[in-house]
């Protein structure tokens, strides 16, 4: 995982999703994984995010065996093909195991390492992880998610999941906010717009993921079809999070959005 503030730092995080039905891209890449993610690396991402399991409003879950079945063999291929860092995107300590064994190197969390044994699990690992926030569960967080402050709530769970990880030994901790992840529209926003005070209140770097989520239809009425319709937004919020601090943003649309940066980077000259 690259260090938060190096120079050439913010970083893009490429989704590779090896599920039947992913919100924006489900059943897209099973049969040519690796080789999407080769194509995400040459077009500028600096990290290949896996995942075997939908984590999209209403999912189902998926067992221990099939997450590992749809994810290892496309890990170890892409292990074979290139150095560059791949996270494996799972809630399951199993799955986790398997996929580092792999030649993946990093754990990205959606449950922020609270199910059964994910701690020691990590601990075990010993390599970085994303603790996420969620409020509930994939099936249930968008049916009426609340918060009296959503910014500090977050704050104070993310605070809690990295003083937890930390007293199992784990040093190199970042955190995500969980867009989409049990919030709504006004949810989102307000913590794109803080990002900043998420990483100085829990003192580790930001993952932002925005890309194609159902926040943009909710600004944009045009942006039905979260895979042709949410470009533009996606790149926007991927710039508004980078602006306001977030050390890596963690998206579909490789090139455009590395292109953006670039731009944006070019201003800071």
């Amino acid at each position: 995982m690259p260090p938060a503030k190096i120079a050439g730092g913010p970083y893009v995080m490429g989704v590779l999703n090896v599920t039947p039905d992913s919100f924006s891209d489900g059943g897209l890449h099973e049969q040519a994984a690796a080789p999407h993610a080769l194509a995400m690396l040459e077009a500028g991402a600096d990290i290949i995010d896996i995942g075997g399991e939908s984590t999209r409003p209403g999912a189902a879950p998926v067992e221990d065996g099939e997450e590992i079945a749809r994810v290892v063999p496309v890990i170890a291929a892409l292990r074979a093909a290139t150095k560059a860092p791949i996270s494996i995107d799972t809630m399951k300590p199993s799955v986790a195991m398997a996929a580092l064994q792999a030649g993946a190197s990093v754990w990205n969390d959606v449950a922020a390492l609270q199910a059964p044994g994910a701690l020691e699990t990590a601990a075990a690992l010993r390599r970085p992880v994303i603790l996420m926030h969620m409020q509930g569960e994939p099936r249930t967080m968008q049916n009426e998610p609340r918060y009296q402050d959503v910014v500090a709530e977050v704050i104070a769970f993310l605070k809690q999941r990295v003083a937890a990880a930390e007293a199992k030994g784990l040093e190199d901790i970042w955190v995500d906010p969980g867009l989409g992840f049990g919030k709504t529209l006004e949810h989102n926003l307000a913590l794109l717009n803080n990002t900043g005070r998420i990483a100085e209140e829990t003192g580790r770097p930001v993952v932002i993921g925005a890309s194609r989520k159902r926040f943009i239809a909710a600004i944009d009425e045009r942006a039905k079809d979260a895979g042709n319709d949410r470009l533009g937004g996606s790149v926007a919020a991927a710039l508004i999070a980078v602006q306001n601090g977030a050390a890596m943003v963690r998206v579909h649309d490789i090139a455009e959005t590395v292109q953006a940066l670039k731009v944006w980077r070019a201003t800071l000259a």
